[in-house]
């Protein structure tokens, strides 16, 4: 018994294409009628089923647990395990409720499992019919072993990746691999040269991709993951695991560095402790004291809230984001990767142009919709072209099987998308499919093949005659004219018509549009079997010319001109054909006028280091696979730039997984490209992306803010402790009093300044960089002036009391002119250049209350004997409160007096 090798032996892209049937059946041991039911048994066995393996699962506790990744989280933990050994076992409660909080938001938003290979194995042909034993069968498509022949026919989805054997009018919609919705032509004679794309391979059929019209035979060469969308599969698996986003990365490294500077000026404060001769254990309360100060809080709650916000204000401008820190890493992108087809595209073939009777005429509208009208030279068209306009419609109706349905208010094609783009044309020309059907039956078809590049439809007229009408390639079909309709007479066709005729196809196709020429030839009563192409299709009559292409979105150029003001780059990755893309991306204003497409045929030839040098000089890639798109991505990474990736296609899914920030299109997406992307666009519009981009911008914006005002006062405390441990003060702040101002005197008002609304010129800057720290220098410096004015005006406060009270006193005053200059401060903390008095208060009307709410509830701490135990403070006359007060606001009126100083300075150097 022979058997085919395993398909795991079978090389992945082997040339099957460019081998005659005869030597691919000869190398997998099959012939023409197929395998015997004992062969295929045993080649199912050896080689195993032909389905795509499912990835493993993230469970809900993996998920879980994977929100405790932060080593702020493991500070806090530390922090709270710490303060509950040594008694303090409010602090630790307070603590790990923020860790436990944190962790349930972040749980609530990733819940959903890992779907994307699970949506693949759905796209999958669930019955195939093979030839047996010389019979036709129908079987599970996962019986399906190499070899077998499969029997294709208008409406199939392709069970495995097969080279043909034999087609008639066979025509593939392989969108779901190469992103293009027009049919593919498929026939079965042998391809020269190996390095043809994926879109080319005219003698292929492919998993999961779908017969639109015609027959054929075709033998099995690779199932389950080694077909193409095996190799896609495997791609998503490849890249599943899942990189830290910017700001993770940025959040985490300031957390190691605060560990460091913690450790830091503990160990150094116990050492001068030692020396003094002070108790091991008051130095060590006093050290976690200073660990307390030393850690933000409240900082993983608001961000998680920030980040949480963000995903609801973003579902307001139709984009779901399905991943938490994905909102914060779309602001951070630097180059935008998209796929053209119904992303930048309207994702349907859409007749542009017609010409008839030496006139050229604009169709407007989209889709296969009735909407739009023809126009002549910017109006509408005349009644004196309506004949003209009629005869083209004539040819394109009468030469055409697609039909067109309305399903949920949007028009789809049943057929072939051109016939469909044609008939959409036909009926905005004022033809009549139903009347024309009805006064012109259909007698007989030559369907279109691509040897003569044309279809005919055999009707008969009124008149009881037949007629042939004729869509095909214009060069070859004017080869077949010898008269010409001009719309008056029809007349011979002359050599000038024919060079005329042509220099509008070539304008046409200069415009990315690919041409139709129609035509149509009265016939003699004949019988069916006399109706051969070579019979029908000669002395023409030349109608007209019809271009049509997959127009780009109304709003998409506007959306790309907005990327280019706010420094990111766009990036047209696209299957189509390199001239048709190139057209589309200077129309968008993605390519300067002399660039051209790299095809995919280029990247195979280049290494990957030579594509990353070369990536950030091109614009447009065409003709490539999944797993160049793959490429094009780690290419822009590894030039540290935050890229994010749009797609609709399963082609698209790998890269999507694989990129910092992956988009999928809502409405026309696969469930494949939903479930591997971090956020969903539902209206499939470019323009929501850049939406989304703002969003994502403005959040960051807060979270920094967000941050250095917590950090500022982190720094206050830490001074203020510091100060008064080096020189042998009591310790002026307890555990209690940090907690309280890091949980609720910072973290209410943080809350408040995470949700301010957005700066209105956040998308006029330049993105930020990968490797950009969010503490940069004037960060920093903000930082730690504020820290020294908080901190020196609870020193001096402090101090004074200190002399006159008891230390209990002391605490009270330095902890309550401490919380009211960190209340003042957030109102100064809304901008980095704008001073207070220029942002309306009523902008973030939250702030104001919360603000005044503390106030409040921090001098009824001092009147208030429970809650003075619980903070352990003493009672304070409300004249010293209103004095401590006005002595909390320095800090806010010298930084303020900054920003003043800092912009008149800018303004002189600009």
């Amino acid at each position: 018994m022979t058997t085919a090798p395993s398909i795991a032996a079978q090389p992945k892209g082997k040339a099957w294409h460019s081998q005659s049937a005869e030597e691919v059946l000869a190398q997998l041991g099959s012939a023409a009628t197929g395998l015997s039911a004992q062969e295929a048994a045993h080649r199912l066995a050896t080689n195993g089923p032909n389905e795509l393996k499912e990835g493993k699962r993230i469970g809900p506790l993996h998920i879980f647990f994977g929100q405790f990744k932060s080593v702020i989280i493991w500070i806090l933990i530390a922090a709270g395990v710490i303060s509950g050994l040594l008694g303090e076992v409010v602090d630790a409660i307070a603590i790990l409720a923020i860790v436990v909080l944190n962790a349930v938001i972040g749980f609530y938003q990733e819940s959903k499992a890992e779907k994307s290979i699970a949506a693949l194995k759905k796209m999958t042909a669930p019955q195939a019919k093979v030839l047996r034993d010389g019979k036709i069968t129908s079987i599970p498509a996962s019986g399906i072993v190499s070899g077998d022949i499969l029997a294709l026919e208008a409406g199939d989805l392709v069970a495995a990746d097969s080279r043909l054997l034999e087609a008639a009018s066979l025509k593939c919609i392989e969108s779901a691999l190469t992103g293009e919705s027009e049919a593919v032509t498929k026939q079965a004679g042998v391809l020269s040269g190996g390095d043809i794309a994926l879109g080319d391979r005219e003698n292929m059929v492919f998993m999961g991709t779908s017969v639109a019209a015609g027959t054929g035979h075709a033998v099995v060469v690779a199932t389950a993951m080694d077909t193409e969308l095996g190799h896609i599969a495997g791609l998503i698996e490849e890249v599943d695991a899942e990189e830290s986003t910017p700001l993770q990365q940025k959040l985490d490294s300031f957390g190691r560095i605060l560990v460091w500077v913690a450790l830091g000026i503990v160990a150094l404060l116990f050492g001068l402790g030692l020396l003094r001769g002070t108790k091991p254990f008051e130095l060590f309360m006093t050290s976690v004291s200073l660990a307390v100060a030393a850690v933000p809080e409240g900082l993983p709650a608001v961000v998680t809230v920030s980040l949480a916000l963000g995903v609801l204000r973003m579902s307001r401008r139709r984009a779901l984001v399905r991943k938490l820190p994905a909102v914060e890493t779309l602001g951070s992108t630097t180059v935008i990767c998209t796929d053209k087809t119904g992303t930048l595209t309207v994702g349907e073939m859409t007749v542009r142009a017609l010409y008839v009777a030496g006139q050229s005429y604009e169709v407007t509208g989209e889709g296969y919709g009735p909407g739009g009208e023809i126009r002549f030279e910017g109006r509408k068209a005349e009644a004196r072209h309506a004949a003209p306009l009629l005869e083209l419609a004539t040819v394109l109706l009468g030469c055409n099987n697609a039909h067109l349905v309305e399903e949920d208010g949007a028009w789809k094609v049943i057929g072939d998308p051109t016939e469909g783009a044609l008939l959409a044309a036909g009926l905005k020309a004022g033809g009549n499919r139903e009347r024309l059907e009805k006064e012109l039956p259909k007698q007989h078809e030559i369907p279109f093949d691509s040897d003569r590049k044309r279809s005919s439809v055999i009707r008969r007229m009124p008149d009881r005659k037949l007629r042939a009408f004729v869509n095909g390639a214009p060069g070859v079909l004017l080869e077949r004219c010898t008269r010409l309709y001009t719309g008056a007479e029809i007349r011979p066709l002359t050599d000038q018509d024919r060079q005329h005729i042509l220099a509008h196809t070539t304008a046409m196709a200069k415009q990315a549009l690919r041409v139709l020429g129609s035509a149509y030839r009265d016939l003699d009563n004949a019988s069916p079997a006399d109706l051969t192409a070579d019979a029908v299709e000669h002395d023409l009559v030349f109608v007209g010319l019809t271009g049509m292409y997959d127009p780009p979105r109304a709003e998409a150029k506007e959306a790309v001109a907005r990327c280019r003001s706010a420094g990111i780059r766009v990036v047209m990755i696209t299957g189509d054909h390199p001239h048709t893309a190139t057209a589309i991306a200077r129309e968008l204003g993605i390519a300067p006028g002399d660039d051209v497409a790299i095809a995919g045929v280029d990247l195979d030839k280049m290494s990957d280091d030579a594509l990353r040098q070369r990536a950030p000089r091109i614009a447009v890639y065409a003709r490539v696979t999944a797993e160049h798109k793959l490429r094009i991505i780690r290419a822009w990474k590894a030039n540290d730039a935050v890229v994010a990736m749009t797609g609709d296609g399963v082609n698209d899914a790998p890269a999507i997984k694989g990129a910092d920030i992956g988009i999928a299109m809502g409405k026309t997406g696969t469930e494949v490209t939903k479930q591997a992307s971090d956020m969903i666009v539902t209206d499939d519009n470019f323009a929501s992306i850049v939406a989304a981009v703002e969003e994502g911008r403005g959040i960051f914006d807060n979270i920094r803010k967000t941050l250095q005002y917590l950090l500022a006062g982190n720094c206050g405390e830490l001074l203020l402790m510091t100060i008064c441990v080096v020189i042998g003060l009591p310790t002026p702040l307890l555990p209690i009093h940090l907690l309280w101002i890091n949980l609720l005197t910072d973290g209410l008002p943080a809350l408040c300044l995470a949700i301010d609304p957005i700066d209105p010129d956040v998308m006029k800057r330049r993105p930020r960089r990968r490797s950009e720290r969010i503490t940069d220098r004037h960060f920093l410096g903000t930082m730690f002036l504020t820290g020294f004015l908080t901190a020196g005006i609870s020193f001096v406060v402090y101090l004074y009391v200190l002399r006159m009270e008891t230390p209990e006193t002391a605490r009270t005053y330095a902890f309550t002119v401490l919380v009211f200059a960190e209340l003042l401060r957030s109102f100064g903390a809304r901008s980095e250049t704008k001073p207070v008095w220029r942002i309306s208060l009523f902008t973030n009307i939250n702030l104001a209350v919360v603000v005044c709410a503390s106030f409040g509830l921090q001098v009824w701490s001092q009147h208030n004997a429970t809650l003075g135990r619980f903070l352990k403070t003493s009672f304070m006359p409300l004249a010293d409160c209103f004095l401590l007060l006005a002595l909390g606001a320095i800090p806010l009126v010298v930084l303020e007096m900054v920003k003043v100083v800092r912009n008149v300075w800018r303004q002189k150097r600009n």
